[in-house]
């Protein structure tokens, strides 16, 4: 039997998730079909195509963008390099050299290129072919290859040489392996030198092209590995100084040497210049974002900070892999009118009976606010998560979620298009954790009416239940995102009564917690509507908001583990990993903090003594008497699931905060303890066992009349809708916003 599966014939990505009236935003279209695409601007409302629910919402909005335009097919080029403008200063001739460390990752992935000038069999190129370290030289007609005897074995660090002089070439490989820095030991011996020699070569010619680190200048034949302190020499090296290269004894007249380290700074290094030491200024620049900060074939393993021994960490991490910029020309150009409502929306894009969304947010006129109400939408986790291949990719991806996986025609579409691009829960192809996300590509996963693996809503489809919710209880509220959280700092909150987040703020950068640490202080009101938030550490690169990073490792939940020595960010110079191992556990300003996952179903809550306590009494009015709470929704069919967090005093929640509710007891096995929390396993971690797995509802009190609601629960904001709003869950959350809303100084709850 043949299942016909209907994909995606079209979609696109905007400039930049945000804007202000009289901003413009540029739309970027693929059509993978001749012909016209339709484009109108749409208010999003439900994303939730359940029809248990109020089903999928969004109306039209009149704009000057609506109308048809020529469809065509724009194409990715992935992999990550270093591009050096030369001017022709390493175009070598008769003679020359070229040296460089390398930890290759995949050696035997077809060709990759070290260092080159090549194009068209013209000029000079080393790498690997089939795992062997080759010279290339070509004048145009004849390519000439000298072939190093034994291929590089993968994670281990060698001094690479190749020379050439008349016609004779000579390459070498030595390991340089210590006991810190590569993956065996040089105890064990495996590692071998490897040589190539060879007589006839052309003499290379001068193609116009630049010289590329890890790739070439049409960008082809990339890297999987590591490149430390290459350099370029116009005579052919002795072998004396190929030795002397191979300790970090460099001859002193290259024409060109690029020292990695010398942008480590104070403020990490972000920086996409890649500076050349030698007597031209060669200065490279990165391309599809390199990871830097990285160790170096010199790392001892002593010091883990890179800014401490900066000379250690001179070393860039090139995947084939990487995208930074999917680089698609504008088709479609929308000027934000000045009447437009702070809302979120979407470029509607229709070829055939295909249609994708691709959303952005109107902001209210900028440094002014519009409603007393902001709904911060967490595109910071949006792009951790972006185009994640978790169900294809992950093995015990149905074990994690507890039932068989959903694959949607995304997904099928994303195995299609891998240019597309890998979200922070995948890995690149030589296996290394993709630290890096941008939002310069189209993102599949963020669309209203995306279903996740899990069967239900995730992440940006989620948040349109509280977008939903607010319109049908008649709130009005301005939005935001992460992007302007992360560049306004407190400003931004401070010019809001209550803000609400989304329902997973998973991943949060420095300048985010602090503008939430601040505005809480000052009084501010802060309604968490999810679970798991406010968990990984991320940076923002300072020139490129479309990019950010993460790094993980030691604790979490977490897909991969960054190697050693490498768990400090490099766009800022901060700890990666999660935030209770810098600590600022969430508890500390929420109340609540991660503490299981599980993806078969959602559970009630039950409430406690403290939802009855009179100093909760315009939270829990006409709620008295409630014993269960939220035994309904769209997320697993009930408030309590998907990813919990729990109170809880040793990690900091405040002792003043009320626990109103828990859902102890009520999840299944399929919901374990967080591995943070596990130092030794043993049975009795799952949820009919340990207390600890469980979502709760907390609520507290802030310097200066300020307060916090937390739901402990992604699942929370799919029960908003149940009965049209008019259910347990929604006048909670209702009498919270209500009250939060209101100018008067909440009343200080005590010790």
């Amino acid at each position: 039997m043949t299942v016909h599966v209907p994909r995606p014939t079209v979609t696109g990505y905007a400039d930049r998730f945000s804007v202000a009236p009289d901003d413009t935003i540029e739309f970027k279209v693929s059509c993978d079909e001749p012909g016209e695409f339709r484009a109108e601007v749409v208010r999003l409302r439900n994303g939730d195509t359940n029809p248990a629910g109020p089903g999928f919402r969004e109306s039209v909005v009149d704009t000057p963008v609506t109308g048809t335009y020529p469809a065509r097919h724009q194409q990715i080029r992935t992999g990550s390099a270093v591009v050096v403008p030369d001017g022709g200063r390493l175009a070598l001739g008769e003679s020359g050299a070229v040296h460089v460390f390398v930890q290759p990752t995949t050696p035997g992935k077809g060709p990759q290129a070290f260092v080159s000038r090549w194009a068209e069999d013209r000029g000079w190129w080393l790498g690997l072919v089939d795992g062997r370290v080759t010279l290339r030289l070509g004048d145009g007609t004849t390519v000439h290859e000298t072939v190093a005897d034994v291929p590089l074995a993968p994670w281990i660090w060698y001094s690479v040489t190749a020379s050439w002089s008349d016609g004779d070439t000579v390459v070498t490989a030595t390991p340089t392996l210590t006991s810190t820095n590569s993956l065996w030991s040089p105890a064990v011996g495996l590692a071998a030198p490897t040589t190539g020699a060879d007589a006839g070569a052309p003499t290379p010619a001068s193609p116009d092209v630049d010289t590329v680190l890890a790739g070439t200048a049409a960008f082809a034949d990339h890297l999987n590995g590591k490149l430390d302190s290459p350099s370029v020499y116009g005579r052919a090296l002795t072998e004396e100084e190929r030795a002397a290269s191979a300790r970090g004894e460099s001859p002193a007249d290259p024409l060109a040497h690029w020292d990695f380290a010398a942008d480590i700074g104070r403020q990490g290094v972000p920086s996409d210049v890649y500076s050349d030491r030698g007597p031209h200024g060669l200065h490279g620049r990165g391309h599809n974002a390199p990871y830097r900060a990285m160790t170096g074939r010199n790392w001892t393993g002593e010091e883990e900070n890179y800014r401490h021994a900066p000379e250690q960490y001179g070393a860039v991490h090139f995947t084939d892999d990487a995208l930074e910029d999917a680089g698609w020309e504008t088709d479609v150009r929308f000027t934000v009118p000045d009447d437009l409502p702070s809302a979120v929306y979407a470029l509607r894009i229709t070829l055939g009976d295909t249609v994708d969304h691709i959303p952005f947010w109107v902001l209210p006129p900028r440094g002014t606010a519009t409603a007393k109400i902001l709904l911060l939408f967490p595109t910071a986790s949006y792009l951790a998560y972006a185009n994640d291949h978790i169900v294809p990719d992950v093995p015990v991806a149905q074990s994690i979620l507890g039932h068989t996986s959903v694959f949607a025609a995304p997904d099928l579409k994303l195995l299609e298009h891998p240019e597309y691009g890998l979200s922070t829960y995948d890995h690149h192809s030589d296996g290394s954790g993709v630290g890096h996300t941008s939002r310069l590509r189209p993102i599949l996963t963020m669309r209203p009416g995306h279903r996740h693996s899990t069967g239900s809503l995730w992440q940006f489809p989620a948040d349109l239940h509280l977008v939903d919710w607010l319109h049908g209880v008649g709130a009005e509220f301005d939005v935001a995102t992460d992007e302007d959280l992360d560049r306004e700092g407190a400003a931004l909150l401070g010019r809001y009564q209550v803000v609400l987040t989304g329902t997973h703020p998973e991943y949060y950068s420095a300048r985010m917690l602090d503008a939430w640490e601040t505005y809480l202080g000052a009084g501010g009101r802060g309604m968490y509507m999810g679970g798991n938030g406010f968990y990984w550490v991320v940076a923002f690169h300072p020139d490129k908001p479309h990019l950010m990073e993460v790094r993980k490792g030691e604790a979490g939940c977490r897909a991969w583990q960054a190697r050693p020595g490498e768990l400090h960010m490099a766009f800022t110079p901060e700890r990666g990993g999660i935030w209770r191992n810098r600590g600022r556990s969430p508890q500390k300003l929420f109340g609540v903090g991660f503490t299981t996952e599980g993806m078969d179903h959602s559970s009630a809550y039950d409430t406690l003594q403290d939802f009855a306590d009179p100093r909760a009494g315009f939270l829990t009015a006409g709620l008295e008497g409630t014993t269960v709470l939220g035994d309904h929704g769209l997320v697993g069919n009930g408030a309590a699931g998907h990813e919990c967090d729990r109170y809880d005093l040793t990690l900091g929640t405040p002792p003043n905060a009320l626990l109103l509710a828990t859902s102890a007891g009520r999840h299944s096995d399929n919901y374990p303890l967080v591995a943070e929390d596990i130092y030794f396993p043993f049975d009795g971690l799952g949820g009919t066992d340990n207390f600890q797995v469980r979502a709760d509802v907390v609520y507290l009190t802030t310097a200066n009349g300020g307060g916090v609601f937390s739901t402990g629960s992604i699942a929370w904001a799919g029960s908003l809708a149940t009965n049209a709003y008019d259910n347990d869950v929604s006048r909670l959350t209702r009498n919270v916003l209500e009250r939060f809303a209101d100018p008067e100084p909440l009343e200080p709850l005590k010790i």
